[in-house]
């Protein structure tokens, strides 16, 4: 901004403080441009009339914030809040997102049609394709900690998310959790029905063959203690084997039947769980991982079986 020096610089008219001799007190004196004194800095007029190159500046949006986002502050006024610009959605966000919602109503891949199926391996060898982990056995902190099935294709686990159609028994989740300190890897089942809920794990070690495989030996199988439900909640009808049954009459015994599932789950919970030591052939399996983030995993197993994993608490649970 010019100083008041640097104004002082540019010629101008003045006023005369003496009276004009012609008697013409109206007319005002003018001082010829010539007769000003030359004062001027040529160095500072160069400063002057020279432009500097114009600099991009970042890109800011402005939101007006009220006090109850800030806070209590004196004179109660708003204040404008610089924001960064939400960030672009990526190629690969888009297909995450859409893999997921190709597994609604598929029941983790149990109920999933022919339709489905092909449009779910086709979103997933475009993941793969794109793989920002192509050697995941390298970046064990990303395999590390607990990881909840989203979908499968592997036939072995259909019977058991099928027990969910019997004795009103649901399988509430599958996960498996990865622990890179101790090279262990424990899947885990956990059911829940109308009296209690337990649990089925399996113990393994895993060791890394390449980059993408590795190899695991299961140990033991555990099955935990029953828990008693707090309250038990009877649906009017259940569908077995595709027939519905009315469970309205059996309303009037639920009271005695929590009574004695009470007593049963207090002496079964004094208990330990029962482990089984698993050593046959059979307990020994690889496992191909084909894609990783930070909160997605795809990975193959024996026989070509997909196993589509979200890392606890991702955000992909919940959309």
């Amino acid at each position: 901004m010019a100083t008041v020096s640097q104004f002082n610089h540019f010629p101008c008219r003045t006023l005369s403080s003496k009276p004009n001799r012609s008697g013409n007190s109206s007319n005002l004196s003018i001082l010829r441009l010539s007769s000003t004194r030359n004062t001027h800095n040529p160095t500072r007029k160069h400063q002057l009339l020279t432009r500097e190159p114009v600099r991009a500046r970042p890109v800011f949006e402005l939101r007006a914030v009220d006090e109850d986002e800030l806070g209590t502050e004196e004179g109660g006024s708003a204040v404008a809040v610089a924001e960064e610009p939400p960030q672009e959605v990526t190629e690969i966000d888009r297909l995450k997102k859409a893999l997921i919602d190709s597994f609604y109503g598929t029941d983790r891949g149990l109920r999933a049609s022919s339709e489905t199926r092909a449009e779910i391996v086709e979103l997933i060898t475009q993941l793969e394709a794109k793989n920002p982990t192509p050697a995941p056995t390298e970046a064990l902190p990303l395999l590390n900690g607990k990881w909840i099935l989203a979908y499968t294709s592997f036939p072995g686990l259909f019977p058991l998310l099928s027990r969910g159609d019997l004795l009103l028994v649901k399988v509430e989740e599958i996960s498996q959790t990865i622990d890179t300190e101790n090279f262990t890897v424990q899947n885990s089942v956990q059911f829940a029905g109308p009296l209690a809920s337990n649990s089925i794990t399996t113990n393994a070690k895993f060791e890394v063959r390449s980059p993408k495989r590795v190899q695991i030996k299961f140990d033991e199988g555990v099955i935990g203690t029953p828990q008693l439900t707090d309250s038990i909640v009877l649906p009017e009808n259940v569908e077995v084997l595709g027939q519905n049954i009315d469970l309205s009459p059996l309303k009037g015994l639920l009271t005695t039947v929590q009574d004695t599932a009470s007593s049963v789950a207090k002496t079964l919970s004094s208990q330990p769980p029962l482990k089984i030591s698993l050593t046959n052939s059979n307990a020994e399996s690889w496992l191909l991982t084909t894609y990783l983030d930070e909160e997605l995993r795809i990975s193959r197993g024996d026989g070509g079986s997909v196993f589509v994993l979200v890392k606890e608490g991702s955000s992909l649970l919940t959309s």
